[in-house]
């Protein structure tokens, strides 16, 4: 299993975990094939071609202890089953 499949794995599972980590995220997203961008403060965007279509992921780079909100990690979950990404 890769490292991506793992985290992608640990994102699903149900309760979400709430010790998911920024890097974690950062880890999947560009595992996945998406870049990451920097926005204004924390904000900061990926984007990339998933199943052949331009997809877009915006979020606040949690701080200071880099835990991510639990809203976060649902939306991206959600995000990912429209996607296709399984």
């Amino acid at each position: 299993m890769s490292r991506t499949a793992k985290v992608l794995a640990r994102l699903r599972r149900k309760p979400l975990p709430s010790d998911f980590r920024w890097d974690e995220l950062v880890r999947l997203l560009q595992g996945l094939g998406m870049e990451l961008t920097c926005g204004t403060g924390s904000r900061r965007h990926f984007e990339g071609s998933i199943n052949g279509v331009l997809r877009r992921f915006n979020c606040h780079e949690p701080h200071p202890h880099g835990i991510v909100k639990q809203y976060v990690l649902r939306e991206l979950a959600e995000k990912l089953d429209r996607w296709g990404v399984k």
